[in-house]
């Protein structure tokens, strides 16, 4: 799809009220079905958000009930993308360092890091 033709669906999809959009969403998944076409696969954080959607609209819940859930929903999803964006750089962090041959500093008494010898403070 050209990026003229996305912008013009996205500024007609903004003027729309929620279920007039899930009307539209619900034909593009026939037009899916009916000639054998798929979109990019979901993310499994997406899935769950899709199916979080599909069924409060199953239960016919009202429209403002569902988008305050898909509201929260979004906001954890974007959560859990940092957290995951943060568990990859501190693996990251630690294969640079290891990579780097620079070992951890060993642990003395108490659980902090020794000093080398020879640069141990001496008491006052």
């Amino acid at each position: 799809m050209d990026e003229i033709l996305r912008k013009r669906l996205e500024r007609k999809l903004e003027g729309l009220e929620s279920d007039r959009a899930y009307q539209v969403l619900d034909y593009i998944e026939f037009l899916e079905s009916k000639y054998g076409t798929t979109a990019r696969p979901p993310s499994p954080l997406e899935r769950i958000t899709e199916g979080v959607g599909d069924t409060l609209r199953a239960a016919r819940a009202p429209a403002s009930a569902i988008r305050g859930t898909m509201n929260a929903v979004d906001t954890a999803s974007r959560m859990m993308r940092g957290l995951v964006s943060a568990g990859k750089a501190a693996v990251q962090e630690i294969a640079d360092s290891v990579a780097g041959g620079s070992p951890p500093a060993p642990e003395g008494p108490g659980g902090a890091a020794a000093e080398p010898e020879g640069r141990a403070e001496k008491p006052a």
